[in-house]
């Protein structure tokens, strides 16, 4: 709570400067109009007033002050990276500390969205959609919102929304169908760019068997270490702009690919997907005020290993570049066996041992 000599400074001066989180349980970060970072006065870690004592009046003049526990570090402009290199160093150790920015505090997606910026105004590449280095397999490393929007589907399902309000309501439903998600781990999530074609790729895993004793007596409280995996494809045709900044899309087709899933697993590979763009073409001869969305997927920043993408709403995906393949990938190879030949391999590696 703020105490009587605290507040008389804030109220008489909080017109030449304002206050920022620190760290540090009594951390006094002083501010001017003028220059952003001042000065840093930490406390002894006793009472917040015997800390604004410390204060002499040409600190008192120069900013306001308050002392609270923020969980957000004050940063020194001298230390904020300034180069290419280290401002992508930042934003990559960033994107790995909070699961590509799923888990990411306030303060460190403000951070990443100020490295962005500082790197989007130091873009090496004109016209990057239309670059023949943006071709190849592109792997996300940061986003500002849900991962799955960097597909096209996704993205197509928010340019049909015409008003404000449904943008909202589609980021609700967004945020709702990742909590439907969450019993399900997110694997690799990737771009598969060619000249003519954007694919998706977008890899999950959920546990296969419920907790056993939801259903049998059985006292061990998990279930089985089998899961259900597969990656979702989906994939649009992609036009640049004129200007080269972005991509026009058309959605084409969703589809289940590399599931483990005995059976479903031989329907999926025999063709089984989702029309997209027939659907569209289906509404479009019978309402005639419907049109196949066509959502303009922007890039920022493009160089030979890190490319920066918007979709219409500003939202970031930030990725990293595998190789210049640009073929969409082969999971063929994925045996339709829930995981449990892997399992049994595991056992015998590290219990019974047993080779012929």
């Amino acid at each position: 709570m703020l105490t009587l000599p605290l507040l008389l400074p804030l109220l008489a001066l909080s017109a030449h400067g304002f206050v920022t989180p620190g760290r540090s349980r009594n951390c006094l970060a002083i501010y001017s109009e003028e220059t952003e970072y001042v000065d840093q006065l930490d406390g002894d870690g006793s009472d917040p007033d015997k800390i604004i004592e410390n204060l002499d009046s040409s600190d008192a003049e120069k900013a306001a002050v308050t002392v609270e526990e923020f969980p957000d570090p004050v940063v020194k402009m001298d230390d904020r990276p300034k180069s290419v290199e280290d401002m992508t160093i930042k934003l990559l150790q960033i994107g790995a500390s909070t699961g590509r920015g799923e888990f990411a505090s306030q303060y460190q997606k403000d951070q990443a969205s100020e490295l962005i910026s500082a790197l989007e105004m130091k873009n090496p590449t004109e016209e990057p959609t239309k670059s023949p280095l943006i071709q190849g397999r592109w792997e996300l490393l940061y986003s500002c919102t849900q991962l799955f929007r960097n597909s096209p589907f996704f993205m197509a399902g928010r340019a049909v929304c015409s008003t404000p309000d449904q943008a909202k309501q589609y980021d609700w439903f967004c945020d709702m169908h990742r909590k439907a998600l969450a019993i399900s781990t997110i694997g690799q999530v990737r771009q598969v760019v060619s000249n003519t074609r954007l694919v998706s790729e977008f890899e999950v895993s959920a546990g296969a068997v419920p907790f056993l004793n939801d259903f049998t007596p059985f006292a061990y409280s998990g279930g089985l270490p089998v899961t259900v995996d597969g990656a979702i494809v989906s994939s649009a045709d992609i036009t640049s702009t004129e200007d080269g900044t972005g991509w026009e899309l058309l959605m084409d087709t969703v589809e289940i690919k590399g599931s483990n899933i005995p059976g479903l697993r031989q329907v999926l590979d025999g063709g089984l997907k989702l029309e997209s763009r027939n659907l569209g073409s289906f509404l479009e001869n019978t309402i005639g005020s419907y049109k196949n969305p066509r959502p303009v997927f922007q890039t920022t920043y493009l160089s030979e290993n890190l490319r920066i993408s918007r979709d219409q709403d500003g939202k970031v995906f930030v990725y990293g570049k595998l190789s210049d393949d640009s073929e969409p990938s082969d999971y063929k190879n994925v045996d339709a066996d829930l995981g449990v030949l892997k399992l049994l391999e595991g056992f015998n590696d590290a219990i019974t041992k047993f080779y012929l």
